[in-house]
């Protein structure tokens, strides 16, 4: 699956960049038909909630689809992004 990561306000670290390569790469088994992910890590100014805001975009035939996490730290919104992808994949097949 072709992972494209792209990181707004910061650089992002070798460490953080393998990670989401790898947790997004384990989307090719829920969805087989999918062409590629993208996914956005980006700093806020809210810091109450969690500064680290994470957008995956799964591209898929029809529909893309997109979920927009916010955590404390980016490998958390990473996890909280994908499984609300994932989600949204469940619900397509039903």
């Amino acid at each position: 699956m072709d992972v494209k990561i792209q990181s707004l306000k910061f650089d992002a670290g070798q460490q953080l960049l393998e990670f989401v390569e790898k947790k997004m790469s384990r989307l090719d088994r829920f969805a087989e038909n999918s062409t590629g992910v993208d996914v956005i890590l980006r700093l806020d100014k809210d810091s109450e909630k969690g500064n680290k805001v994470v957008t995956v975009t799964l591209h898929v035939p029809g529909n893309d689809i997109i979920a927009e996490q916010r955590a404390r730290t980016f490998e958390e919104a990473v996890d909280m992004a994908l499984d609300a992808v994932k989600r949204q994949i469940e619900k397509r097949r039903d």
